[in-house]
């Protein structure tokens, strides 16, 4: 049970490190960039699912125009990402010309 069980332990810490803490620290890596390079202007996504334009950035808050007239301030870690959709800005058209 001595060196079997250790080689057995280290075996599976390792395969748990590359199967699930690995990915996991790159991911929070890509994130951490992207908040970065978030500027004025940027559409983007909160983790609360509200979609907006940049306003302003004043480290750690994030004004936010969700609608005409509408600002509202968030944290800027809850930005989930980059809006690349435009479908729901076509749909907002759409609706607009009827």
């Amino acid at each position: 049970m001595g060196i079997e069980f250790l080689l057995w332990m280290v075996f599976l810490f390792g395969l748990m490190y590359f199967l699930l803490i690995r990915p996991q620290k790159k991911q929070q890596q890509k994130h951490q960039e992207m908040l970065k390079s978030l500027k004025k202007g940027d559409r983007v996504l909160t983790s609360g699912g509200i979609l907006g334009t940049i306003k302003a950035i004043s480290d750690p808050i994030i004004y936010l125009d969700v609608a005409d007239g509408v600002t509202i301030k968030i944290r800027k870690e809850h930005v989930g990402g980059l809006q690349t959709d435009t479908r729901v800005d076509d749909k907002k058209d759409e609706a607009d010309k009827k």
